[in-house]
């Protein structure tokens, strides 16, 4: 079935115990799960490599449907050649997912009965002049200038300036340009500020002859004091909400929006064992009930950490190359490899989770740099009980001790997600009487 064709803006088409008292867990343990951007069947996803003025933006098309039909209108500070634009790899973007997804770490109480000493040290983590000017001919009557005009990889693109907005719309829709009705309401801030549009749509010939199975990501470098990411565009043809899932690499610190609030995830809380089997069904009910909870107007901070190491690794950090292909530029401008070395810690990523609708965020992203270095991440947190056999006075404060913590575990569940508390509990009742070894039910012991 062929889907409705859809306008994508700049992005969218767009995570040994001491049972005595309660631990301040470190950053350590066993990842065993990540909510990553599977969980959401609308997130569309950005990197933006920023130093100073100058930024690598990466957009990652999710479209789906007939690629004839296929439209990307991104407003651009600059004008923007054909060398400043690249055909970025997918598989970039799975990997700055997992390495920044919230995750779900488990540890293991220790025998009560067995004295555990802390241990040392951590764990880590183009066409013919003549077809040329007859499109230009064109698109002045209509107050349309066409900058610049090349192909990159599966894709035609087009650099365009335009004096008003319903020309512009006029132009593309003229031009075989799958766009949503309202759209000249939308671009005329951006005429108004004197931004340029960066245009594209799929080359069928080059789509055919590479054997293309999905679209690339596109990758557009420029130098400009704007550091902003327009997202209004996409809401036009939005069916609701909309989830984004911005990468942003910075060689300073966090990058934080100036126009909108960030709040963090609720982190760092103890939840019971089943949660480990139904870890996504989890993380997206308790982000709904944040996100409801909050006004609908906030971004989220997902993860905040510097790529040169993880603490726990839901994976392991990109290596310099991999960096490079994720946009970040600052890291080669040294042939030295002990310099190389010494900088691959450079880099420092922000994942900022955003839903949005056309009444909850009403401006354009707008980010700043800082040097604020403060680590972050969504972290959840599976205690797996004693279970082995023990026999000593400690074991009965410890039995007492263990019901109170998931008492508060469940608790906390049901607070983060909305989900009912009575269920919870019969669901950590019936975890712990199934965790029983069988052979033990089997003579009653």
């Amino acid at each position: 079935m062929k889907i409705k064709p859809f306008l994508i803006s700049l992005c969218v088409s767009v995570l040994a115990l001491i049972f005595l008292a309660k631990p301040a867990l470190a950053f350590c343990g066993f990842y065993v799960a990540k909510a990553d951007t599977n969980l959401y069947n609308k997130a569309s996803q950005v990197i933006i490599a920023r130093d100073g003025n100058r930024t690598v933006l990466t957009m990652a098309n999710d479209y789906q449907g007939d690629v004839k039909d296929f439209a990307m209108v991104v407003p651009v500070p600059v004008v923007i050649t054909e060398e400043q634009v690249n055909i970025g790899e997918p598989e970039i973007l799975t990997r700055l997912d997992g390495f920044s997804a919230p995750r779900l770490v488990e540890y293991f109480d220790s025998n009560p009965c067995v004295v555990a000493y802390p241990r040392s040290g951590s764990t880590m983590i183009s066409p013919s002049p003549e077809a040329f000017r007859e499109k230009q001919q064109t698109a002045n009557a209509l107050g349309v200038t066409i900058e610049e005009e090349f192909t990159v990889g599966e894709y035609d693109i087009l650099i365009l300036s335009a004096k008003q907005s319903d020309g512009l719309e006029t132009w593309l829709r003229q031009n075989g340009y799958q766009i949503p009705q309202g759209t000249s309401q939308i671009l005329q801030p951006y005429i108004r500020q004197n931004m340029k549009f960066f245009v594209a749509k799929v080359n069928l010939s080059e789509y055919s002859n590479q054997d293309f199975k999905s679209l690339s990501p596109l990758m557009i470098a420029y130098e400009s004091p704007k550091f902003m990411l327009p997202i209004r565009l996409g809401m036009l043809n939005a069916q609701g909400e909309q989830d984004l899932i911005v990468y942003l690499l910075s060689p300073k610190g966090q990058i934080e929006l100036t126009n909108y609030r960030t709040v963090k995830v609720p982190s760092n809380v103890e939840l019971p064992e089943f949660v480990q089997e139904e870890f996504g069904k989890f993380y997206q009910a308790m982000f709904e009930k944040t996100y409801q909870n909050k006004d609908k107007k906030v971004a989220f901070l997902e993860y905040a950490w510097n790529m040169a190491n993880c603490d726990p690794c839901s994976a392991r950090p990109l290596n310099p190359e991999e960096l490079r292909k994720a946009g970040v530029f600052w890291q080669n401008n040294q042939r030295n490899p002990r310099w190389r070395r010494r900088n691959r810690t450079n880099v420092f990523i922000t994942r900022l989770h955003i839903r949005y609708s056309r009444n909850t965020f009403p401006e354009d992203l707008q980010f700043k740099e800082t040097a604020n270095k403060q680590q972050f991440q969504g972290r959840y947190i599976i205690r797996h009980p004693f279970r082995g056999e023990a026999d000593c006075d400690a074991m009965e404060e410890y039995k007492r001790t263990l019901r109170e913590r998931q008492e508060t575990e469940a608790k906390t569940l049901s607070k983060l997600t909305g989900w009912n508390l009575y269920e919870i509990r019969r669901k950590i009742n019936f975890s712990q009487a199934d965790s029983t070894p069988w052979w033990r039910r089997l003579w009653n012991k």
